[in-house]
This record gives structure tokens, sequence and C-alpha cells, in this order.
């Protein structure tokens, strides 16, 4: 079965007793956005679909702020983020084209379609070990666990990502050895994110652009910093020793936060869905027109 059963649904949504409640919606996982976006087009299929159906270099921080929600939705939405991943899933069906070897291809192709959802767990785990809260193994394994079956509720199938975290680490290495390369997509993420454009139209330029350099570095520094070596250098990104130091220094800053953070910083998912509410209903994962 594709999505789960009403039986099903009840186990696998989340609440705030769950790791993924907890861990899922870190105001420093801001610092990582980069990195998911980048492993995610870097396989072929996910990035010919951005580079034939996506505006993301026109408006990415709409692209973002959907992104934003749809994760927001998956931990704390509740049934709600069962419409919202049939939606999703549906959305996903009209994405299709010819890839850059000539491979006709699909956006619901099972490997691709699940290395989206894989690139989430992944950045969730190596973001708070770098910028927030180091899970330990216990909570590695429940919540490697409660996001894989949230997966299903946007159509990944169990099947589709291995059964325990040891074994996606696996899977992830080779994901990244065997199938991840520089392409169209990659190139125009990586010159959207060196020119991003103003989220406000009614901001000036030169106002703009610096104002938005220090958010631009950070930005930069967490996803890239956060990616293996062999995918730097397969991608063509440069990473000098003082980018090193950099985001060694900025994790660092970002941890020591941790005692000072009040609760609704450390957790950001439900007051950001109540803030949200009536943009998502009204967007194409919401219920109203």
């Amino acid at each position: 079965m594709l999505f789960p059963s009403d039986e099903e649904l009840e186990r696998l949504l989340v609440g705030p007793e769950s790791v993924a409640w907890q861990f899922g919606s870190d105001t420093r996982l801001w610092l990582v956005m980069l990195y998911p976006l980048l492993l995610q087009v870097a396989h072929p299929t996910v990035g010919a679909a951005v580079s034939d159906h996506s505006n993301f270099e026109q408006r990415p921080w709409d692209r973002l702020v959907r992104s934003i929600d749809w994760l927001t939705l998956l931990v704390y939405g509740g049934p709600e983020a069962a419409a919202a991943g049939r939606k999703l899933r549906a959305l996903h069906k009209r994405f299709r084209g010819t890839r850059e070897d000539g491979t006709v291809y699909s956006a619901l192709d099972r490997e691709a379609y699940a290395w989206v959802h894989a690139t989430l767990l992944e950045s969730y785990v190596a973001g708070h070990a770098q910028f927030g809260r180091r899970m330990s193994r216990a909570q590695l394994e429940r919540f490697y666990g409660e996001y894989r079956g949230l997966g299903r509720l946007a159509g990944v199938r169990e099947r589709d990502l291995p059964g325990d975290w040891r074994a996606f680490r696996a899977y992830f290495d080779r994901m990244v050895a065997e199938r991840l390369a520089r392409n169209d997509a990659v190139e125009r993420v990586l010159h959207a994110v060196a020119r991003p454009t103003s989220p406000l139209p009614s901001l000036p330029d030169p106002v703009w652009r610096l104002t938005s350099m220090p958010l631009q570095r950070a930005l930069w520094l967490g996803g890239i910093g956060l990616m293996p070596p062999i995918l730097r250098a397969r991608l063509g990104i440069g990473w000098s020793w003082y980018d090193r130091l950099a985001y060694d220094a900025l994790g660092r800053c970002a941890r020591a936060l941790t005692p000072a953070l009040p609760e609704r910083l450390l957790v950001t998912g439900p007051a950001q869905l109540r803030a949200r509410s009536d943009t998502i209903a009204r967007g194409p994962l919401g219920t109203r027109a």
C-alpha cells in the first residue's frame, strides 16, 4: 500500500514526546538549509526535475518557505500532514522529462523520491551535531524510525529506505559515492546562493547586498561545511582552511547557545504552524481554494 491506512496513521504520526518533535525545528537548523538542497539536486533525476520545472533562481525565498511549511506540517501537523503528503506526491506526478544523459525521468522514480526524504533525515542529524544538540545513539535510532515512518505520509514506502540508522549510513555513503554529480541544477543553485535576490521587492538592492552578506556567509558555511569532502570536490566547490576555521567557530558558537535558548527557539514548529496556518491552507498543500 502506497499510503498508510487509518490504523497505520495513528502509529506514524508523532507528538511532543517524540524525538522528531523535539529536534525537528530548532531555530539553528536554518544554518543547514543549503545542505539538503545540494544533496537533492546533485542526484541526476532530482536535478533534471528542478532544472525543468522549478523557478528557484527567480523566487528562492518562496521555494524555501514552501519547503519549511511542508517539513513543519510533516512533524507538527498531525492528521493534516497525511492530506498534505498525498497532495505533495500528486504534485510530483507532472514532473517528467529527459535528463542530461538522455534518460527519460519521472520525479516519482522510487530512488529519487526516497532520496529527497533521505537528505532531510541526514540534514537533521548532521545539522544538530554541528550546530545544535547532538543526538545520543538511542535518540538517533528513534528519530530515524520516526522520520522514516513520516515519509510514508508522502508515499515514501518503508522498503525504499534502509531499516535502521546503521544501514542508512551505508546507503547514504553509497549514494554520495555513486550517484551524485555536478549538473545544471547544482550550478543554478550555487549561482542563486552566491547572488540571492531580496525577499522584499521594496528593499533597495544596495541595502539588501550589504545586509545579506553575513546571512549569505553563514548559510554557505553551514551548507557546504556539512558536505562530505569527496562530494565538495566532485561538485567543484572550493573549501579553504579559512572556511574550515570559520565553520568550526560557527558551530562552537551555535552549540554554546543551547543552555540559554528558550524552549520556543528549540522547538519552533508549533508556533510556526499557527502563524502560517492560513497561508498553508490556501497553498498547494492546503485544503482551501
